[in-house]
């Protein structure tokens, strides 16, 4: 590392400081190098010197903090036993009033490199809209396999929120291009599914593959229910994704229902 180099001593704070903001923190996380980098900065006299090292090491433990985060993540799904395939599934869009409901599986390498772990990974309702755009395409690239499954509204109306739940979640599954051989599924078992499955609870924040497939059923639900308003403006479905919102529910007031509305799902407020 360059700042190795320099006699920091007879250099001014800015120059260090533009030294330290080059350091790749996460690419050097177990190097010798950052450890002498952080000792020398914070073993100066001068305080806004020590306070890059501070810096440093908190950026530091913070990824590490994060890795051992997702890597008992991963080891969740390993927990279960031997297996060469295990997919998670998940789905978004129980409760709105409006559009599908989505489910995803996805196939994680679960027995990849440091390196490749997917970091940040997590229920997708506590990551923010960008986060989860940016996590989705890095889980597509990275994922053995991934299957979205969705039911509409109109579904399910004719056939109730339970079934087409439990349709999208048994789709997704069985659709992959890879038959898996464990499901980890968040919440409840999948019905009539012909693979071993294992429920779990609150699975998004206990499982990668969960939160993985959490987070791509989301991205794509959200993607839909933005371009459902720009036909149907009157809803605000860019802000509220469907669900019953100040917004949503004056619209509906004003305008009544419209094509992608579950109109089961209106009777206590038509």
């Amino acid at each position: 590392m360059d700042i190795l180099d320099l006699n920091i001593k007879d250099l001014s704070f800015k120059s260090i400081k533009e030294e330290v903001d080059k350091i790749d923190i996460k690419d050097s996380l177990y190097k010798v190098d950052l450890i002498r980098i952080i000792d020398i900065l914070i073993l100066d006299k001068r305080k806004n010197v020590q306070s890059l090292g501070n810096r440093i090491q908190r950026e530091k433990d913070k990824i590490i903090a994060e890795i051992n985060r997702v890597k008992a993540m991963y080891n969740f799904d390993k927990s279960f036993g031997e297996y060469e395939y295990v997919a998670g599934v998940d789905e978004v869009g129980r409760g709105p009033l409006a559009g599908p409901i989505v489910a995803c599986a996805v196939i994680l390498d679960l027995n990849c490199l440091e390196d490749n772990l997917i970091l940040e990974i997590n229920d997708s309702k506590k990551l923010s809209a960008k986060k989860r755009e940016e996590l989705a395409i890095i889980i597509k690239e990275k994922a053995v396999n991934y299957y979205i499954s969705a039911s509409s509204n109109t579904e399910i109306d004719e056939k109730g929120i339970a079934y087409s739940n439990n349709k999208i979640f048994l789709e997704a599954c069985t659709r992959l291009d890879l038959t898996p051989d464990l499901v980890l599924s968040d919440g409840y078992l999948v019905k009539n599914l012909n693979i071993q499955n294992k429920a779990v609870i609150k699975g998004d924040t206990k499982s990668a593959s969960i939160a993985a497939a959490s987070i791509v059923a989301k991205v794509y639900r959200d993607k839909i229910m933005k371009e459902y308003s720009k036909k149907y403006p009157h809803y605000a479905f860019e802000e509220n994704s469907g669900y019953g919102t100040v917004k949503h529910i004056a619209g509906l007031k004003e305008v009544g229902a419209c094509e992608i509305h579950r109109l089961s799902f209106l009777r206590n407020i038509l």
